[in-house]
C-alpha cells in the first residue's frame, strides 16, 4: 500500500510512542517478589510485552513466552501488577525523541490521531494523561474496550467507523506483529518504526521510519 490518501494516523503505544519497559519490569519484578519468585532482567520482560497486561502477567511468572500460570497464582498476580503499576506508571518511562514534534506536525496536516493499544484502557489513558500527551488523540483504544484486541482488525474499522474514513485511509503505526497484522487485516497502511521492541526489518510494514518526524513527509502530500 501507500501512503495516498490517509486521512487518520493510529499509534501503538508502547515502544511506539512511549518507553514503557523500565515501568513495565519494575512492575513485573516487584509482582514476582510478591509471589516469591526472583527477578528477571529487564530485557526478558521486554520479550513478554506487546500482548496486554494479563498476557504480561502469565509470561512474567512462567517466564515463557506461551506460559500460562495456574489461575489462582494469576489472580493474585494479576491483582498486584495492575495495582502496583498503576501507582507507578511513570517513574522511569519517557516518550521517545521526536513524538511530540511529530504529533504536531501531524495536526498541522490536520490529521486526526488516535492510539490503538493492546494496553488495557484503565492503564494507557492515565500514562498518556500523566505525560501530557492524551489531548493530542481524539481516540484511545485499549486491549480491553472492544471484545478484540491487535492483531485483530476490529479495534482499527471501529476507529475508521468512529472517524468517518474507510479502513484504507488510516495509517496504523507500530513496533510489533501485532500492529501490521491488524493493520493488513483492515486493509490499512503499516507503519513500522525501528526503534521499538520489535525488528522492525521482520515485520514487513510498508514503510519503516527512524521518527515519527518523518510521517509528515510520508503523508504531507496525501
Amino acid at each position: 500500500m501507500t501512503a495516498k490518501h490517509i486521512k487518520a494516523v493510529a499509534f501503538d503505544l508502547d515502544g511506539t510512542l512511549v518507553d514503557s519497559i523500565p515501568d513495565l519490569a519494575a512492575a513485573a519484578n516487584a509482582m514476582r517478589a510478591y509471589l516469591k519468585l526472583p527477578a528477571l532482567a529487564e530485557l526478558r520482560i521486554q520479550q513478554h510485552v506487546g500482548d496486554g497486561i494479563a498476557s504480561l502477567v502469565h509470561r512474567a511468572i512462567t517466564d515463557e513466552r506461551d506460559g500460562q500460570a495456574e489461575p489462582a497464582l494469576w489472580e493474585r498476580g494479576f491483582t498486584f501488577f495492575v495495582q502496583y503499576y498503576r501507582d507507578h506508571l511513570n517513574v522511569h518511562s519517557r516518550v521517545y525523541a521526536g513524538v511530540l514534534d511529530a504529533l504536531g506536525l501531524l495536526r498541522a496536516l490536520q490529521l486526526p490521531q488516535v492510539v490503538i493499544t493492546n494496553k488495557s484502557e484503565r492503564l494507557a489513558v492515565p500514562l498518556l494523561e500523566e505525560l501530557g500527551m492524551a489531548s493530542s488523540f481524539s481516540m484511545i483504544l485499549g486491549g480491553d474496550s472492544l471484545p478484540e484486541k491487535k492483531p485483530s482488525a476490529l479495534p482499527l474499522l471501529h476507529a475508521c467507523q468512529t472517524l468517518g474514513i474507510r479502513p484504507d485511509e488510516l495509517a496504523m503505526v507500530g513496533d510489533s506483529h501485532n500492529d501490521v497484522l491488524a493493520a493488513r487485516a483492515a486493509g490499512s497502511l503499516a507503519v513500522a518504526v525501528s526503534y521499538g521492541y520489535g525488528d522492525a526489518a521482520s515485520l514487513e510494514a510498508d514503510h519503516v521510519v527512524d521518527s515519527l518526524v518523518e510521517l509528515y513527509d510520508l503523508f504531507k502530500n496525501t
